[in-house]
């Protein structure tokens, strides 16, 4: 069973996908950071000087002192959230896209693959049978 196992974790997919998922997470701290700490402000200014992330609707008050007995903590729909992760979104997926596009603008297109035996037959038959 271990030999097994080192044969599965040692498979190339499975190291390039734990470098993907790492990568992933380094690319994703970037990009939150990208987003909240130089976007944001350019979008609140551009709007009025408003924080997206204050913005919310209290539905019912903090009641007390936080720390003392009997403390209820506000509740909230923190709308504001919501919108800053859609722009987070849309940043994320224009930066994607341009990825990707720099990608096959560097790296060409990948070539159609070869058409296997099976749709060369199928091919040969459908000339064929319009004969």
């Amino acid at each position: 069973m271990w030999k097994e196992f080192k044969e599965f974790i040692m498979t190339g997919n499975v190291i390039d996908f734990a470098i993907a998922v790492i990568l992933a997470g380094a690319v994703g701290l970037v990009v939150n950071g990208f987003v909240n700490d130089i976007i944001m402000p350019i979008v609140g200014s551009v709007s009025g000087g408003v924080d997206f992330a204050d913005m919310k609707h209290v539905l019912s008050p903090a009641v007390g002192v936080e720390g003392e007995a009997n403390y209820a903590a506000e509740n909230a729909i923190r709308y504001g959230k919501w919108i800053n992760s859609i722009i987070n979104l849309l940043i994320v997926g224009f930066v994607l896209f341009m990825i990707a596009k720099s990608k096959i603008k560097f790296m060409g297109a990948a070539p159609d693959p070869a058409p296997t035996a099976d749709q060369t037959l199928l091919t040969e038959i459908r000339d064929a049978v319009s004969k």
